[in-house]
């Protein structure tokens, strides 16, 4: 098997192109074979440096310039170190973590970062010789990947060439027999979805890129559309929030511009997928020529390197309901009218099994358990952490096996996520999904935005639900209304007491891949850092608070 490097380099060309969509100036465009040349230049000044050998981190803004400095450090044989630009204090304090954790001796940033950054010694790259890429064994760690969203010590996944080959053409195959043409997107590079989904993909796969900043999504999501509608675009990759966030954002005369027929491939994973957001997002923009078995849901990590399972071209998901009951259990039993699950398709090219997270044992299709994956796209580890290693990457006679800390099960050949195994509440003996629970006050009322569950415990009666939950237009609704309107869809849903506390919109913490940082606002609860609205607190959970 070729690594990734070797063969992107033997195979750039002239007609394919990687294009940035700057937020009001003019694309800037490079063609593979152009990419290949500056990288070649990048690997050559590294070289130089004697530092070729380190970690090398890079802090880039979205756009061409982390990518031609990604494979240069590739070329070169370093460890490329994605991090995320610092442009407020809590990033600085996180990037300075990673560069300790990593043992990075050489930041590589912009000309425009460079005075901005001079306390971590950043350099830009100066033009140096064209040098080839260097041998690599497939054992190789070719780039730490940070897991995002963790405000203590950062653990970085040690990603090898052979687990990115691998992962490259796993990915790729979930295109069918019809290999991709144009790939448009705008996850952060820094993100292990949109560094290899997006950007390593279109390469590895001789695609035509077209990227944007997140910033310039976020702020105004027609612009991933109309990028996908005027470069005709078949392929893209977002996680859930990015299409709900899109449905809701984009008017009907922006609407009436897009046509997208050509996309063929709309990716959704990183984070829990919900069926009424690819529905809402199907119905949505069907009159802009979108079909909804383009819909592809998929689950993969950082540990494997990304995919794990994707739905297959032109299938579309596929969605099974289950009583609240038997997902409480553990052991699923279908209804008509109960709980929807989104297959995140069928295992292929890597080995996965469903085990039970205390003693390991074989799960039966249908049960759920923790999820545990093998094959040849595993990462080496954590840097710096054999302990977290050894925990997480299992080693045995049935071989290395992956223990993910996410529950599922197999069903029908499918793989479906029910939740994190950490997150999972157990309130009076019975499993409640923080997710499930954040769905149902969603759909209590229109001001509902987004809700983090999470449990507390006190000394005697064991743990209690508490909602965080954000109300959009605060300022002219009754929060104290919209919690009694929250809780009562809660308690009748899910037959628990729970505590509710409204915040303002954009209160709920998320991370970079767009997943709500549970854990963290659990912290900032239990701290009394959340500036509430109004609060409803059970007698359990102020015992919690005052133990």
């Amino acid at each position: 098997m070729t690594d990734f490097i070797t063969g992107f380099h033997a195979r750039a060309r002239e007609d394919r192109t990687v294009t940035y969509l700057p937020d009001g100036r003019p694309p800037v465009v490079m063609t593979h074979a152009d990419l290949d040349r500056r990288a070649r230049s990048v690997a050559g000044w590294l070289r130089g440096t004697g530092l070729a050998d380190s970690p090398v981190l890079l802090l880039h803004p979205a756009g061409l310039d982390f990518l031609t400095a990604f494979l240069g450090c590739l070329y070169a044989g370093a460890v490329a170190v994605p991090a995320p630009l610092p442009l407020s204090v809590s990033r600085i304090d996180r990037v300075n973590r990673l560069a300790e954790d990593s043992g990075a001796r050489l930041v590589l940033t912009t000309d425009a970062h460079v005075e901005a950054l001079s306390a971590l010694s950043a350099r830009t790259f100066d033009t140096a010789d064209l040098v080839p890429p260097v041998e690599v064994r497939p054992d190789d760690v070719a780039y730490l990947q940070y897991t995002s969203g963790s405000t203590g010590h950062p653990r970085g996944v040690e990603v090898t060439h052979g687990g990115l080959t691998h992962n490259l053409e796993l990915f790729a195959k979930v295109s069918g027999s019809t290999p991709v043409r144009r790939i448009a997107g705008w996850l952060p590079h820094h993100h292990d979805m949109g560094l290899v989904g997006l950007l390593l993909q279109a390469l590895h796969a001789e695609a035509d890129l077209v990227l944007l900043s997140p910033e310039a999504v976020i702020a105004r999501p027609i612009r991933w559309l109309r990028a996908i509608s005027d470069h005709r675009a078949d392929w893209t990759v977002a996680p859930d929030f990015g299409y709900s966030w899109t449905t809701r954002r984009v008017s009907d005369a922006d609407l009436a511009e897009l046509d997208l027929s050509c996309l063929t491939m709309a990716v959704s994973g990183a984070e829990p997928i919900r069926i009424s957001t690819l529905d809402a997002f199907a119905d949505r923009f069907a009159a802009a020529g979108f079909r909804r078995d383009a819909l592809n849901p998929g689950y993969g990590l950082a540990e494997s390197t990304l995919v794990v399972t994707c739905t297959v071209r032109g299938r579309g998901p596929t969605v099974r309901t289950f009583t609240p009951q038997s997902l409480a259990a553990g052991k699923v039993v279908g209804a008509p009218d109960g709980v929807p699950l989104v297959g995140c398709g069928e295992p292929d090219g890597l080995a996965v099994r469903v085990v039970d997270p205390v003693t390991r044992q074989g799960r039966e299709p249908g049960e759920i358990g923790e999820v545990e994956v093998a094959g040849p796209s595993l990462a080496a580890g954590y840097h710096g952490d054999p302990a977290a290693t050894a925990a997480t990457f299992v080693t045995g006679l049935d071989g290395r096996w992956l223990r993910t800390g996410d529950l599922g099960m197999l069903f029908e050949g499918q793989l479906y996520i029910t939740g994190r195994l950490k997150e999972v509440l157990v309130v009076n003996g019975r499993n409640l999904y923080p997710q499930d629970v954040e769905t149902a006050a969603r759909e209590a009322h229109p001001d509902a935005g987004t809700g983090a569950a999470f449990g507390v415990r006190d000394a005697d009666s064991g743990e209690h639900v508490v909602l965080v939950q954000e109300m959009r237009r605060a300022t002219q609704g009754d929060p104290r209304s919209f919690a009694g309107t929250v809780l009562q869809a809660v308690t009748r849903e899910f037959g628990v007491s729970a505590s509710v506390v409204v915040v303002r919109s954009n209160a709920v913490r998320h991370t970079t891949s767009g997943k709500v940082r549970r854990g963290h606002m659990r912290d900032l609860f239990l701290a009394g850092e959340l500036t509430a609205l109004h609060s409803v607190l059970t007698p359990s959970t102020q015992e919690a608070l005052r133990g």
